[in-house]
């Protein structure tokens, strides 16, 4: 008999959670699970999730900001209409939390935890099931029992052409959205140590800012690349496929909660250099698949692209076995069993 699950979304465009999700989904769906997903309105998500053959609906909950969730309560009648009609409502990130004083009467909640928060509402446990997705995230959810459940990642991903131009040397990469928060300007800060040390290697930035909340400092990292000869190229869909190409993924993060990227990265055999803060040093095993560096330390970020550099071999080997416990098919069998328990 299958199952109905409703997966309420707060966003159009596709991060990091939605990535989780679409995952997540994929294993449920050929588990016999039938499939609505929310989204506020049309996007690249809602186009995704009608490709994918599940059912979309619209559903806006609010702005993603501080004091945005009063608007959710104009929604409440259509939360609970859908929720009527599933088994399971998967809440994917803090905002859809907002939903949950409409699901009183819904069978199941599950709401999944993506990211740093600094404050956890009263609301959250009304949720069934909280879960997160680091022990650094876990951590910050004080009262509710989270489940820890480290993002999935595809172990053989599609291969992809290299989206830079063609040339020799070693490559540095950053993968990601250019936010503040990410440090990839400490990453062009730290290229010139990089290149007196290993004088044929490349940098490229790939990446944008997808919901242009910080344009000036896009702007800024952009031209210090630029000034730096390093490469930008902007979003792309495929990149655990892209970066196969990469000799050392970069992650010079200031916060962050889980690491998918650098899961994806060691699960094609790319050694990572990212920074020892909250949910990172949980998924890199420092000096084996990579280098783990304090944050807000071009130096010794520098110090450490030139290491992992030298035993790129070695350090991939160790970071494709590494990752193989963040593969898709473990997650969605964990997942389902909270799901369903």
């Amino acid at each position: 008999m299958s199952r109905r699950l409703l997966a309420i979304n707060p966003v159009d465009h596709p991060g990091g959670a939605e990535t989780t999700l679409m995952r997540l989904l994929s294993g449920l769906a050929v588990r016999d699970w039938e499939i609505t997903v929310t989204t506020p309105g049309r996007g690249a998500l809602s186009s995704a999730v009608e490709l994918a053959g599940y059912n979309w609906q619209p559903l806006p909950l609010g702005g993603i900001g501080a004091r945005q969730g009063t608007r959710a309560v104009v929604s409440f009648p259509r939360v609970r209409t859908l929720a009527a009609q599933a088994d399971v409502v998967y809440l994917n990130g803090a905002v859809t939390g907002r939903a949950l004083p409409a699901l009183a009467s819904a069978q199941r909640t599950v709401l999944h935890i993506h990211d740093m928060v600094r404050r956890v509402p009263r609301i959250w446990q009304l949720a069934d099931v909280v879960l997160a997705a680091s022990g650094a995230v876990a951590a910050r959810l004080a009262g509710l029992d989270a489940e820890v459940v480290y993002p999935p990642v595809e172990l053989h991903p599609p291969l992809a052409d290299a989206p830079w131009k063609a040339g020799g040397g070693l490559l540095v990469g950053f993968v990601g959205r250019i936010e503040p928060r990410k440090g990839v300007l400490d990453l062009v800060q730290a290229t010139p140590a990089i290149r007196a040390a290993v004088p044929n290697v490349r940098v490229v930035i790939v990446g944008d800012d997808p919901y242009r909340t910080t344009p000036r400092y896009m702007r800024e990292v952009l031209a210090s690349a630029a000034d730096e000869g390093i490469e930008h190229i902007g979003w792309i869909d495929n990149a655990p496929g892209v970066m196969r190409h990469l000799d050392v993924l970069v992650l010079p993060s200031y916060e962050e909660p889980g690491g998918t990227v650098l899961a994806e990265a060691m699960a094609v055999g790319t050694p990572v250099v990212a920074t020892a803060v909250d949910g990172l040093p949980e998924v890199v095993r420092d000096g084996k698949v990579g280098r783990l560096v304090p944050s807000g330390d071009p130096v010794a970020l520098a110090a450490a692209v030139v290491e992992v550099l030298g035993k790129r071999i070695a350090m991939g080997e160790a970071a494709r076995e590494w990752a193989q416990q963040f593969g898709i098919g473990s997650y969605v069998e964990r997942v389902e069993r909270l799901l369903s328990a």
